[in-house]
């Protein structure tokens, strides 16, 4: 048991991180080929755009399906938690490669030199600083916490937790999602055990189940809405259909390879690293991020393309990933209520 958590937490760390890169670049490159041999000008950094904004597993979307099927306590806290992380490092990784394709329209960095140490900086500077802001304010919300015992208030610093880390992130140019969430796993843990007593921590739960449920129900509103955005050049969205199979193709190569590479297999035996792959869904983070792509000549294709392979993945990878797990992790599990 002591020997799996360490491997099973590091595996998220590296799924989160170099996991994100490496989709990332195998994305990046391969939609660059597929583009080419369809006739569709589609500049080289502007493919690795698409890679960034499709790299991150979604989190609402994943979250959601753990709790319709039966998931081994390991796989669950991999799933969860790398999808909880990777939408931070891939909002990262997203913001430094527009900045790269798109000049200032993209982040306003534009006129400076970019090198790999600058870029390097940049990304060091987003992700470890909204994990040192997300500790901080996680910190003193925790200690507010453990100073009272009233759920009502103790929700509301919750509430305030959040919204208030994120803007304080955006102010400084750190990584919001990487912030809010090391907050909320500090106070999921530590202070649900420490600062809460059983009523605020029941009440606390059920209120932000309720903010899951919602969240939820705006994504696929969302992707709804999101189909009167979506070209129907036949190039488009033959390129949308080949994007499928090599999303999951790279997602593959992301899980299995450094896992492997660092002699985790007894981590993820089975049929681990299938389950990894199909359940990687791709949702509302993706959409949000395509959106909110500069206009261009390319932004209307990577619109189309990322919304062909979020279809894919929300109705199809989310329907049958609970047959997928009963199917190829036949061992003891345990219920997510």
């Amino acid at each position: 048991m002591s020997a799996t958590r360490p491997a099973t937490e590091f595996s998220i760390g590296i799924m989160a991180s170099f996991g994100v890169v490496l989709t990332t670049a195998l994305v990046g490159g391969g939609m660059y080929l597929v583009f080419g041999a369809l006739g569709i000008a589609v500049p080289f950094l502007a493919c690795l755009v698409f890679g960034a904004l499709i790299a991150p597993t979604d989190p609402v979307a994943v979250l959601s399906t753990l709790k319709t099927v039966r998931v081994p306590r390991s796989l669950e806290a991999t799933i969860a938690g790398e999808s909880l992380f990777n939408d931070g490092v891939g909002v990262v990784v997203f913001t430094i490669i527009v900045a790269l394709a798109f000049g200032a329209a993209g982040g306003g960095h534009g006129g400076e030199d970019v090198t790999a140490g600058s870029v390097a900086i940049l990304f060091l500077t987003e992700a470890v600083g909204g994990a040192v802001l997300g500790l901080v304010t996680g910190w003193l919300v925790f200690l507010l916490m453990r100073s009272i015992d009233e759920y009502t208030v103790e929700i509301l610093l919750s509430l305030a937790l959040v919204t208030g880390t994120y803007v304080i992130a955006a102010r400084l140019h750190l990584s919001g999602p990487i912030a809010v969430v090391v907050a909320g796993l500090l106070i999921g843990n530590r202070g649900t055990r420490l600062a809460m007593s059983e009523t605020t921590r029941e009440h606390l739960l059920t209120f932000w189940e309720l903010i899951d449920e919602i969240l939820n129900s705006l994504l696929f509103l969302l992707i709804g809405f999101e189909v009167l955005a979506v070209s129907g050049k036949t190039g488009f969205l033959i390129a949308a259909l080949i994007a499928i199979p090599l999303v999951l193709l790279s997602r593959l190569i992301s899980v299995s390879l450094p896992m492997s590479a660092l002699h985790f297999r007894e981590a993820f035996k089975g049929g681990y690293v299938a389950v990894l792959t199909w359940g990687g869904l791709r949702g509302g983070i993706s959409v949000a991020l395509a959106l909110s792509l500069p206009p261009s000549e390319v932004r209307e294709i990577l619109l189309t393309v990322c919304y062909g392979v979020v279809i894919f993945s929300v109705i199809i990878q989310g329907v049958t990933v609970g047959a997928l797990i009963k199917r190829a992790v036949p061992e003891p599990v345990h219920s997510i209520d």
